[in-house]
């Protein structure tokens, strides 16, 4: 029983330490934007996403390739921690599937610079967060999505009108809100039955 406690403890600790091509995602308090994400989009075990990177490994140290700010950037992994006191969720790619991480990393690397799209508009050489992961395995995959693409909505749950930090958002940008749109968010990916979800990531162990 105590050789198979401390096997147990092992394989956890082993699970918990990052690999490249992990997914984390961030429970972000910025406000009206990210609760207005969080209210349409249940995330995996029903919790709340409102950002999302992947882990790169670069020598011996741990990044999160990430569309944030003011483009998509590779981030060192402690920078990433501090957006929030809320520990990420770690998920990993099922055993089946990993083989298109070295594809997808490749491409997602080489989209760093490009500028944030503030829009969450496709196609328009611009990348969200959620929109980067997802063109970076529909490239690894042969142009098949792995993730899926729903109709973006920035309405309230069971009310025809839209949030109005939406209003006010597009407004500032001076496009109409994309209402129904196809896009994708961190909500969404996290109950991909492609991911399993291994738990916060414990900083300390990392």
């Amino acid at each position: 029983m105590l050789i198979l406690l401390c096997f147990q403890h092992a394989a956890a600790q082993k699970r918990e330490k990052p690999e490249e091509g992990d997914f984390l995602f961030l429970d972000l308090d910025c406000g009206g934007l990210c609760d207005a994400i969080e209210a349409v989009t249940e995330g995996a075990n029903g919790q709340d996403f409102s950002h999302l990177g992947i882990v790169h490994l670069k020598n011996d140290s741990v990044f999160v390739l990430e569309a944030m700010g003011n483009s998509v950037r590779l981030t060192p992994l402690p920078r990433f921690l501090s957006y929030t006191e809320k520990p990420p969720i770690q998920a990993r790619l099922k055993p089946e599937f990993r083989k298109l991480i070295p594809a997808a990393m490749k491409f997602g690397l080489s989209q760093i610079g490009k500028p944030y799209d503030d829009a969450f508009l496709p196609d328009n050489g611009r990348y969200y967060c959620s929109e980067l992961i997802y063109d970076a395995f529909l490239e690894a995959n042969q142009k098949q999505p792995l993730f899926r693409l729903e109709p973006m909505t920035f309405r309230r749950p069971g009310s025809p009108d839209f949030f109005p930090v939406w209003t006010d958002y597009y407004a500032k940008l001076g496009i109409p809100v994309p209402e129904a749109v196809p896009g994708c968010n961190p909500g969404g990916i996290s109950r991909s039955e492609y991911l399993e979800i291994l738990g916060n990531l414990n900083s300390k162990k990392n």
